[in-house]
């Protein structure tokens, strides 16, 4: 009897502490509120040994048997570490040795390695039963080597004259050339042009894929970009479209936000946080400047694809390793910035367990999913926070410190602020915050190490040891919490009110027995 009375003394207690304080209202999903895992799909898991015919784990040119199976079996391990998105490579029939599925054969097919049409759908059906998203990449700048429109003399104005660029800053050459020497498709022709987008309207109505990472932006008019998302996006609201522009400048790629593209691939930023992260106490005027910019030339900075690494360009981690450093602690820091920064996080599969991996194809291996508990961890807390604080992906952002490796910047929406500190460096080090930043009744409430920063003569000495990372959460100082306590001790009094009856009743029963 006594056991359950203390059991349920503690309930009451239990409830107030359950609801954190100054908890935000919760809005509306966005596409800035996603974050992204991009998978290769030969690459991923073999789920589905029947489709495994010519295939070869020990060739890194050749398909490897991941599989739509394998990515639906592990949708449960992606969501729990926070993901809310997943970006498929291409997923249509490719000729031989296209695992990589940028050499289409059929737009109208899946490849016959990764599963049928309706394993497919089972995929993005039980994505969308978990709530999260799937894009899955569409190429139209080329088709395959040996596509069958070569050989058609009805559709030679479909494909450009063979031929290479002559200069990569040549917007006309690079639309009409072969790039890797695979066959140009000529856009401007209107068979062509409604040829591909009829075909993605297909997939989206067919499917109900949420959106398509859409390759070479830059290798194609935008004359056509602008009628294939306007075609696009009229078969689902809120259909999201992201930009691969390799090679360009903001200025640039900003140019294509006129077509309709939400966002981009963000290659500019993507070399800034190689260099500052890849190694500690790096000059941080790159990565604020790439920060900055991005809010002066796109329309809308949140809805960028902000990354460390893709199937195109050496592992990050190979980065920290060639720099001598622990890929755990550098990914770490990176990963921190990435999300809690404007953009939508975009992650590479095995980032969670730090593959390793030169250029293509090293850089495609199949994914070993080995235990990395304090790195999947860590991502996991990220992607809490930043689903649970509207200010890391719906606040604007202003710089507080820059200097010496150390990155320290505050995150606004509403009456919520949130300050991040990130020591990129060798060393601890200390910053005092004005209250400029934060008021003398407020304090700062660290939300990864549990740290509390209160105000010494009106200003916040904040400390943090090398490489390493807080989030804090902007809060007004803690203390007797008068009104707070009279509820709980008017709760915790009905409580023993409640007890005492309880047990008074219990020893008549007993009595009458």
């Amino acid at each position: 009897m006594h056991k359950k009375a203390r059991a349920l003394i503690l309930i009451p207690f239990l409830l107030f502490y359950a609801f954190p304080a100054g908890a935000v209202e919760k809005e509306e999903r966005k596409w800035q509120d996603e974050v992204i895992y991009s998978i290769m799909v030969d690459r991923f898991l073999n789920g589905d040994s029947k489709n495994d015919f010519k295939v070869d784990v020990d060739n890194p040119l050749a398909y490897n048997g991941g599989d739509f199976k394998g990515i639906t079996d592990k949708l449960e391990y992606l969501q729990k570490m926070g993901f809310t998105t997943i970006m498929l490579s291409p997923v249509f029939d490719n000729e031989a040795n296209g695992y990589h599925g940028y050499w289409i054969n059929d737009f109208y097919k899946t490849e016959e390695h990764f599963g049928t049409m309706k394993e497919f759908k089972a995929l993005v059906k039980e994505a969308h039963k978990r709530k999260m998203k799937v894009i899955i990449d569409f190429n139209v700048n080329n088709v395959g080597p040996n596509h069958p429109w070569l050989a058609d003399p009805e559709k030679k104005n479909w494909i450009h004259e063979k031929k290479s660029a002559k200069s990569t800053s040549s917007k006309n050459e690079l639309e009409k050339a072969w790039i890797d020497d695979l066959p140009d498709l000529a856009q401007e022709n209107p068979e062509t042009a409604k040829y591909l987008i009829d075909a993605a309207k297909w997939w989206v109505k067919e499917t109900d894929v949420d959106g398509y990472r859409i390759d070479a932006v830059n290798n194609v008019p935008m004359e056509f970009w602008s009628d294939f998302t306007k075609a696009v996006k009229s078969e689902k609201k809120d259909f999201y479209l992201l930009g691969d522009t390799s090679g360009l400048g903001e200025a640039d790629i900003a140019a294509y936000q006129q077509t309709g593209i939400d966002g981009f691939m963000n290659f500019p930023l993507n070399e800034e946080l190689r260099s500052f992260f890849g190694k500690p106490a790096q000059d941080l005027a790159g990565l604020v400047t790439a920060t900055e910019t991005n809010q002066n030339h796109f329309k809308h900075p949140e809805l960028m694809g902000n990354f460390l690494d893709n199937q195109d360009m050496p592992r990050f981690t190979r980065d920290a390793i060639l720099n001598k450093q622990h890929p755990g602690t550098r990914w770490k820091l990176a990963l921190s910035y990435l999300y809690t920064t404007p953009g939508i996080p975009v992650v590479y599969y095995g980032t969670e367990i730090a593959m390793n991996g030169n250029k293509e194809p090293e850089n495609r291996a199949l994914m070993a999913f080995k235990a990395e508990k304090e790195l999947i961890d860590y991502i996991t807390k990220l992607a809490e926070l930043r689903q649970q604080l509207p200010a890391l992906t719906r606040g604007d952002i202003v710089w507080l410190h820059d200097q010496d490796g150390m990155a320290v910047f505050k995150r606004t929406y509403k009456d919520e602020t949130i300050i991040v500190v990130i020591n990129n460096s060798t060393k601890s080090q200390a910053i005092t915050l004005g209250k400029n930043v934060v008021r003398k009744n407020q304090e700062l409430r660290g939300l990864l190490g549990g740290d509390l920063v209160r105000a010494n003569d009106d200003k916040f000495s904040v400390i943090t040891d090398r490489d390493e990372v807080e989030i804090y959460a902007v809060a007004e100082e803690s203390g007797l919490n008068i009104p707070y306590m009279i509820v709980m001790g008017l709760v915790y009094f009905l409580f023993v009110v409640f007890i005492v009856l309880l047990w008074k009743r219990s020893k008549r029963n007993k009595e009458k027995n």
